[in-house]
Protein backbone atom coordinates (compact mmCIF):
# COMPACT_ATOMS: atom_id res chain seq x y z
CA UNK A 1 0.00 0.00 0.00
CA UNK A 2 1.52 2.88 -0.98
CA UNK A 3 -0.30 6.45 0.55
CA UNK A 4 0.58 8.56 -2.49
CA UNK A 5 -1.51 6.36 -4.68
CA UNK A 6 -4.30 6.77 -2.09
CA UNK A 7 -4.32 10.20 -2.30
CA UNK A 8 -3.79 11.21 -6.37
CA UNK A 9 -7.15 8.62 -6.53
CA UNK A 10 -8.74 10.65 -4.31
CA UNK A 11 -7.90 13.66 -6.16
CA UNK A 12 -9.58 11.87 -9.15
CA UNK A 13 -12.66 10.99 -6.96
CA UNK A 14 -13.07 15.12 -6.22
CA UNK A 15 -12.64 15.60 -10.14
CA UNK A 16 -15.37 13.91 -11.03
CA UNK A 17 -17.05 14.72 -8.43
CA UNK A 18 -16.61 18.22 -9.43
CA UNK A 19 -17.79 17.38 -13.03
CA UNK A 20 -21.25 15.95 -11.56
CA UNK A 21 -23.56 18.79 -11.05
CA UNK A 22 -26.33 16.78 -10.13
CA UNK A 23 -24.68 15.84 -6.76
CA UNK A 24 -23.03 18.68 -6.63
CA UNK A 25 -26.10 20.70 -6.04
CA UNK A 26 -27.97 17.98 -4.05
CA UNK A 27 -25.16 18.45 -1.62
CA UNK A 28 -25.57 22.29 -1.55
CA UNK A 29 -29.51 21.18 -1.20
CA UNK A 30 -29.18 18.98 1.30
CA UNK A 31 -27.21 20.92 4.27
CA UNK A 32 -28.75 24.48 3.15
CA UNK A 33 -32.27 24.43 1.93
CA UNK A 34 -33.33 21.03 3.24
CA UNK A 35 -31.81 22.35 6.61
CA UNK A 36 -33.74 25.75 6.86
CA UNK A 37 -36.96 24.50 5.45
CA UNK A 38 -37.28 20.93 7.23
CA UNK A 39 -36.74 23.11 10.85
CA UNK A 40 -39.09 25.96 9.86
CA UNK A 41 -41.93 23.27 8.97
CA UNK A 42 -41.64 20.91 11.92
CA UNK A 43 -44.96 18.95 11.72
CA UNK A 44 -45.08 18.67 15.79
CA UNK A 45 -45.16 22.38 16.06
CA UNK A 46 -48.76 23.76 15.62
CA UNK A 47 -48.33 26.96 13.11
CA UNK A 48 -51.18 29.53 12.41
CA UNK A 49 -54.06 27.26 13.09
CA UNK A 50 -56.97 29.36 11.80
CA UNK A 51 -59.79 29.06 14.55
CA UNK A 52 -63.47 30.79 14.92
CA UNK A 53 -65.12 31.62 17.72
CA UNK A 54 -68.84 31.71 18.30
CA UNK A 55 -68.90 34.22 21.67
CA UNK A 56 -72.79 34.03 22.98
CA UNK A 57 -71.52 35.36 25.82
CA UNK A 58 -70.02 38.61 25.34
CA UNK A 59 -68.89 39.02 28.51
CA UNK A 60 -65.48 40.18 29.78
CA UNK A 61 -64.47 36.73 30.21
CA UNK A 62 -64.83 35.52 26.69
CA UNK A 63 -63.53 38.09 25.03
CA UNK A 64 -60.44 37.50 27.70
CA UNK A 65 -60.61 33.85 26.14
CA UNK A 66 -61.37 34.97 23.14
CA UNK A 67 -57.99 37.81 23.10
CA UNK A 68 -55.62 34.56 24.49
CA UNK A 69 -55.43 32.77 21.15
CA UNK A 70 -52.30 34.53 19.32
CA UNK A 71 -49.65 34.05 17.11
CA UNK A 72 -47.44 32.21 15.70
CA UNK A 73 -49.65 29.40 17.14
CA UNK A 74 -53.03 30.35 15.92
CA UNK A 75 -54.49 32.81 13.46
CA UNK A 76 -55.99 35.95 14.94
CA UNK A 77 -59.62 34.70 15.88
CA UNK A 78 -62.57 34.72 13.16
CA UNK A 79 -66.48 36.18 15.54
CA UNK A 80 -68.96 34.18 13.81
CA UNK A 81 -72.16 33.38 14.39
CA UNK A 82 -73.61 30.28 15.22
CA UNK A 83 -75.21 29.76 12.08
CA UNK A 84 -72.07 30.04 10.14
CA UNK A 85 -69.47 27.48 12.52
CA UNK A 86 -70.75 24.35 10.70
CA UNK A 87 -70.75 25.57 6.94
CA UNK A 88 -67.33 27.13 7.85
CA UNK A 89 -66.32 24.07 9.58
CA UNK A 90 -67.61 21.96 6.35
CA UNK A 91 -65.52 24.47 3.99
CA UNK A 92 -62.46 23.52 5.66
CA UNK A 93 -61.97 27.46 6.41
CA UNK A 94 -61.31 26.69 10.32
CA UNK A 95 -59.46 24.16 12.07
CA UNK A 96 -61.43 24.78 15.47
CA UNK A 97 -64.69 26.32 15.99
CA UNK A 98 -65.50 27.26 19.96
CA UNK A 99 -68.66 27.80 21.03
CA UNK A 100 -68.74 30.11 24.50
CA UNK A 101 -72.27 29.03 25.60
CA UNK A 102 -74.89 32.30 26.66
CA UNK A 103 -74.25 33.06 30.42
CA UNK A 104 -71.29 31.44 30.25
CA UNK A 105 -69.44 34.12 33.06
CA UNK A 106 -72.64 34.75 35.36
CA UNK A 107 -72.78 30.86 35.39
CA UNK A 108 -69.43 30.34 36.84
CA UNK A 109 -69.52 33.33 39.15
CA UNK A 110 -72.63 31.44 40.40
CA UNK A 111 -70.75 28.19 41.05
CA UNK A 112 -72.34 26.47 38.05
CA UNK A 113 -70.07 24.02 35.65
CA UNK A 114 -70.32 25.73 32.30
CA UNK A 115 -69.88 23.76 29.08
CA UNK A 116 -67.91 25.23 26.00
CA UNK A 117 -67.99 23.38 22.82
CA UNK A 118 -65.19 22.83 20.87
CA UNK A 119 -64.95 21.34 16.92
CA UNK A 120 -62.08 20.18 15.59
CA UNK A 121 -61.38 19.33 11.96
CA UNK A 122 -59.71 16.11 12.45
CA UNK A 123 -59.02 15.62 9.18
CA UNK A 124 -55.97 18.07 9.40
CA UNK A 125 -54.32 15.45 12.03
CA UNK A 126 -51.31 16.81 12.93
CA UNK A 127 -53.12 20.42 14.10
CA UNK A 128 -55.88 18.83 15.27
CA UNK A 129 -54.32 16.78 17.74
CA UNK A 130 -51.62 18.99 19.23
CA UNK A 131 -53.91 22.04 18.95
CA UNK A 132 -57.06 20.39 20.92
CA UNK A 133 -54.36 20.62 23.88
CA UNK A 134 -54.05 23.94 23.34
CA UNK A 135 -56.97 24.97 22.99
CA UNK A 136 -57.87 23.39 26.51
CA UNK A 137 -55.01 24.40 28.13
CA UNK A 138 -55.70 28.72 26.99
CA UNK A 139 -59.59 28.18 27.60
CA UNK A 140 -58.72 26.68 31.37
CA UNK A 141 -56.11 29.09 32.11
CA UNK A 142 -58.18 32.18 31.64
CA UNK A 143 -60.86 30.47 33.13
CA UNK A 144 -58.69 29.83 36.64
CA UNK A 145 -57.28 33.26 36.09
CA UNK A 146 -60.71 34.49 36.24
CA UNK A 147 -62.25 32.50 38.96
CA UNK A 148 -60.18 33.66 41.89
CA UNK A 149 -62.22 31.05 44.27
CA UNK A 150 -61.69 28.21 41.76
CA UNK A 151 -62.03 25.04 44.03
CA UNK A 152 -60.05 23.55 41.06
CA UNK A 153 -57.46 25.28 41.44
CA UNK A 154 -54.19 23.47 42.06
CA UNK A 155 -53.27 23.66 45.76
CA UNK A 156 -49.13 23.18 44.59
CA UNK A 157 -47.37 25.94 42.27
CA UNK A 158 -45.18 23.80 39.57
CA UNK A 159 -41.98 26.10 38.34
CA UNK A 160 -41.09 24.68 35.34
CA UNK A 161 -37.35 24.93 34.32
CA UNK A 162 -36.30 23.56 30.57
CA UNK A 163 -32.91 22.81 30.33
CA UNK A 164 -30.96 23.39 27.25
CA UNK A 165 -34.13 24.68 25.43
CA UNK A 166 -36.12 26.77 27.29
CA UNK A 167 -38.17 28.06 24.89
CA UNK A 168 -39.26 24.21 24.28
CA UNK A 169 -38.59 25.41 20.89
CA UNK A 170 -38.61 22.02 18.36
CA UNK A 171 -36.67 23.97 15.22
CA UNK A 172 -33.34 23.91 17.83
CA UNK A 173 -34.12 19.82 17.42
CA UNK A 174 -35.02 19.85 13.90
CA UNK A 175 -31.97 21.42 12.32
CA UNK A 176 -29.51 19.63 13.91
CA UNK A 177 -31.36 16.08 13.32
CA UNK A 178 -32.06 16.98 9.76
CA UNK A 179 -27.89 17.75 9.09
CA UNK A 180 -27.33 14.52 10.63
CA UNK A 181 -29.50 12.56 8.82
CA UNK A 182 -28.01 14.29 5.82
CA UNK A 183 -24.46 12.95 7.11
CA UNK A 184 -25.48 9.90 6.72
CA UNK A 185 -27.75 10.14 3.50
CA UNK A 186 -25.10 12.31 1.52
CA UNK A 187 -21.69 9.90 2.51
CA UNK A 188 -23.46 6.21 1.24
CA UNK A 189 -24.68 7.94 -1.84
CA UNK A 190 -21.64 9.98 -3.06
CA UNK A 191 -19.52 6.40 -2.44
CA UNK A 192 -21.64 4.20 -3.77
CA UNK A 193 -22.47 6.53 -6.65
CA UNK A 194 -18.61 6.70 -7.28
CA UNK A 195 -18.10 3.31 -7.67
CA UNK A 196 -21.00 2.30 -10.14
CA UNK A 197 -19.99 5.29 -12.05
CA UNK A 198 -16.88 3.47 -11.97
CA UNK A 199 -18.23 0.27 -13.23
CA UNK A 200 -20.42 1.87 -15.56
CA UNK A 201 -17.68 3.56 -17.64
CA UNK A 202 -15.21 0.71 -17.33
CA UNK A 203 -12.88 2.88 -14.97
CA UNK A 204 -12.43 0.07 -12.65
CA UNK A 205 -11.08 -2.66 -15.41
CA UNK A 206 -8.02 0.37 -15.83
CA UNK A 207 -7.48 0.28 -12.43
CA UNK A 208 -7.29 -3.21 -11.96
CA UNK A 209 -4.15 -2.94 -14.40
CA UNK A 210 -2.27 -0.73 -12.59
CA UNK A 211 0.18 -1.38 -9.34
CA UNK A 212 -3.21 -0.88 -6.89
CA UNK A 213 -4.67 -2.96 -4.66
CA UNK A 214 -8.23 -2.72 -3.91
CA UNK A 215 -7.69 -1.54 -0.41
CA UNK A 216 -5.88 1.59 -2.43
CA UNK A 217 -8.90 2.16 -4.39
CA UNK A 218 -11.42 1.89 -1.57
CA UNK A 219 -9.99 4.14 0.26
CA UNK A 220 -9.43 6.40 -1.62
CA UNK A 221 -13.16 6.41 -2.23
CA UNK A 222 -13.72 6.87 1.12
CA UNK A 223 -11.61 9.94 1.91
CA UNK A 224 -12.55 12.07 -0.35
CA UNK A 225 -16.33 11.41 -0.31
CA UNK A 226 -16.00 11.74 3.59
CA UNK A 227 -14.14 14.75 3.23
CA UNK A 228 -17.06 16.80 0.77
CA UNK A 229 -19.71 15.48 3.37
CA UNK A 230 -17.38 16.70 6.55
CA UNK A 231 -16.63 20.44 5.03
CA UNK A 232 -20.66 20.33 4.25
CA UNK A 233 -21.26 19.39 7.49
CA UNK A 234 -19.05 21.91 9.15
CA UNK A 235 -20.22 24.84 7.07
CA UNK A 236 -24.26 23.93 7.61
CA UNK A 237 -23.74 23.68 11.03
CA UNK A 238 -21.69 26.91 10.85
CA UNK A 239 -23.51 29.13 8.80
CA UNK A 240 -27.28 27.46 8.41
CA UNK A 241 -28.15 26.47 12.19
CA UNK A 242 -26.07 28.90 14.08
CA UNK A 243 -26.18 31.45 11.82
CA UNK A 244 -29.41 31.49 9.63
CA UNK A 245 -31.52 29.67 11.99
CA UNK A 246 -29.79 31.20 15.29
CA UNK A 247 -29.72 28.00 17.34
CA UNK A 248 -26.98 27.67 19.78
CA UNK A 249 -24.60 25.06 20.35
CA UNK A 250 -23.78 24.64 23.80
CA UNK A 251 -20.89 22.24 23.03
CA UNK A 252 -17.72 21.69 21.51
CA UNK A 253 -17.90 21.71 17.28
CA UNK A 254 -14.33 20.28 16.93
CA UNK A 255 -15.64 17.22 19.50
CA UNK A 256 -18.43 16.85 17.05
CA UNK A 257 -16.77 17.01 14.18
CA UNK A 258 -14.49 13.98 15.38
CA UNK A 259 -17.14 12.30 16.09
CA UNK A 260 -18.86 12.78 12.59
CA UNK A 261 -15.19 11.84 11.01
CA UNK A 262 -15.57 8.22 12.72
CA UNK A 263 -19.42 8.04 11.80
CA UNK A 264 -18.33 9.27 7.61
CA UNK A 265 -15.78 6.25 8.12
CA UNK A 266 -18.56 3.66 8.68
CA UNK A 267 -21.57 5.06 6.51
CA UNK A 268 -19.10 5.76 3.63
CA UNK A 269 -18.07 2.07 3.81
CA UNK A 270 -21.84 0.92 3.93
CA UNK A 271 -21.86 3.53 0.76
CA UNK A 272 -19.39 0.96 -1.11
CA UNK A 273 -20.78 -2.43 0.41
CA UNK A 274 -24.06 -1.05 -1.35
CA UNK A 275 -22.69 -0.63 -4.66
CA UNK A 276 -20.94 -4.21 -4.53
CA UNK A 277 -23.94 -5.19 -4.41
CA UNK A 278 -25.99 -3.27 -6.79
CA UNK A 279 -25.52 -4.13 -10.69
CA UNK A 280 -26.82 -0.74 -11.47
CA UNK A 281 -27.76 2.69 -10.09
CA UNK A 282 -31.70 1.94 -10.31
CA UNK A 283 -30.90 -0.89 -8.03
CA UNK A 284 -28.16 0.69 -6.10
CA UNK A 285 -30.99 3.17 -5.46
CA UNK A 286 -33.87 0.77 -4.39
CA UNK A 287 -31.24 -0.38 -1.59
CA UNK A 288 -30.53 3.40 -0.80
CA UNK A 289 -34.86 2.80 0.43
CA UNK A 290 -34.38 -0.40 2.16
CA UNK A 291 -31.32 1.07 4.59
CA UNK A 292 -31.81 4.75 5.23
CA UNK A 293 -35.19 5.06 5.84
CA UNK A 294 -34.85 1.90 8.83
CA UNK A 295 -31.60 3.89 9.74
CA UNK A 296 -33.16 6.99 10.11
CA UNK A 297 -36.49 6.38 11.50
CA UNK A 298 -35.18 3.97 14.29
CA UNK A 299 -32.02 5.82 14.85
CA UNK A 300 -33.53 8.61 17.39
CA UNK A 301 -33.39 11.12 15.00
CA UNK A 302 -36.98 11.07 14.40
CA UNK A 303 -38.52 9.52 17.63
CA UNK A 304 -36.68 8.98 20.79
CA UNK A 305 -35.23 5.45 21.22
CA UNK A 306 -36.44 4.96 24.72
CA UNK A 307 -40.30 4.65 23.03
CA UNK A 308 -39.34 2.14 20.90
CA UNK A 309 -39.51 -1.97 21.82
CA UNK A 310 -36.16 -2.89 23.57
CA UNK A 311 -35.47 -5.22 20.91
CA UNK A 312 -35.45 -2.64 17.97
CA UNK A 313 -33.65 -0.71 20.44
CA UNK A 314 -31.03 -3.42 21.00
CA UNK A 315 -30.83 -4.22 17.14
CA UNK A 316 -29.85 -0.31 16.51
CA UNK A 317 -27.19 -0.12 18.73
CA UNK A 318 -25.19 -2.08 15.85
CA UNK A 319 -26.29 0.96 13.61
CA UNK A 320 -23.39 4.02 13.47
CA UNK A 321 -25.79 6.47 12.94
CA UNK A 322 -27.56 5.64 16.31
CA UNK A 323 -24.40 6.33 18.60
CA UNK A 324 -23.33 9.69 15.74
CA UNK A 325 -27.05 10.92 17.26
CA UNK A 326 -26.39 9.97 21.04
CA UNK A 327 -23.04 11.80 20.97
CA UNK A 328 -24.54 14.49 18.87
CA UNK A 329 -27.41 15.57 21.05
CA UNK A 330 -24.80 15.38 23.99
CA UNK A 331 -22.11 17.90 22.55
CA UNK A 332 -24.50 20.15 20.72
CA UNK A 333 -27.52 20.47 23.21
CA UNK A 334 -26.11 19.42 26.63
CA UNK A 335 -22.64 20.47 26.10
CA UNK A 336 -20.76 17.39 26.96
CA UNK A 337 -16.84 16.75 26.93
CA UNK A 338 -14.76 13.98 25.88
CA UNK A 339 -15.38 12.09 28.90
CA UNK A 340 -19.10 11.91 29.05
CA UNK A 341 -19.29 10.75 25.09
CA UNK A 342 -16.19 8.56 24.52
CA UNK A 343 -18.57 5.59 25.00
CA UNK A 344 -20.14 6.33 22.10
CA UNK A 345 -16.57 7.34 19.88
CA UNK A 346 -15.34 3.80 21.13
CA UNK A 347 -18.51 2.12 19.33
CA UNK A 348 -18.52 4.38 16.34
CA UNK A 349 -14.61 3.15 16.03
CA UNK A 350 -15.47 -0.45 16.33
CA UNK A 351 -18.49 -0.28 13.93
CA UNK A 352 -16.71 1.78 11.52
CA UNK A 353 -13.97 -0.60 11.99
CA UNK A 354 -15.95 -3.88 10.84
CA UNK A 355 -18.13 -1.91 8.26
CA UNK A 356 -15.06 -1.23 6.34
CA UNK A 357 -13.49 -4.84 6.59
CA UNK A 358 -16.95 -6.52 5.48
CA UNK A 359 -16.78 -3.61 2.45
CA UNK A 360 -13.33 -4.27 1.42
CA UNK A 361 -14.15 -8.27 1.49
CA UNK A 362 -17.08 -7.37 -0.76
CA UNK A 363 -15.14 -4.99 -2.52
CA UNK A 364 -12.33 -7.39 -3.46
CA UNK A 365 -14.95 -10.49 -4.52
CA UNK A 366 -17.04 -7.89 -6.66
CA UNK A 367 -13.42 -7.39 -8.80
CA UNK A 368 -12.89 -11.14 -9.10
Amino acid sequence: MRLANIFHLGIKELRGLMRDPILLGLIAYSFTIAVYTEAKAVPETLNNAPIAIVDEDSSPLSRRIADSFLRPYFKPPAMITADEMDARMDAGTDTFALDIPPNFQSDLIAGKTPVVQLNVDATRMTQAFSGSGYVQNIVSTEVSGFSAEDSRAPTVDLALRARFNPELNQMWFASVMNVINNVTMLAIILTGTALIREREHGTVEHLLVMPLTPFEIMAAKVWSMGLVVFAATLLSLIFVVQGLLKVPIEGSISLFMAGAALHLLAATAMGIALATLAGSMPQFGLLLMLVLLPLQILSGATTPRESMPEVIQTIMLAAPNTHFILLAQAILYRGAGFSVVWPQFAWLLVIATAFFAFSLRGFRRSLR
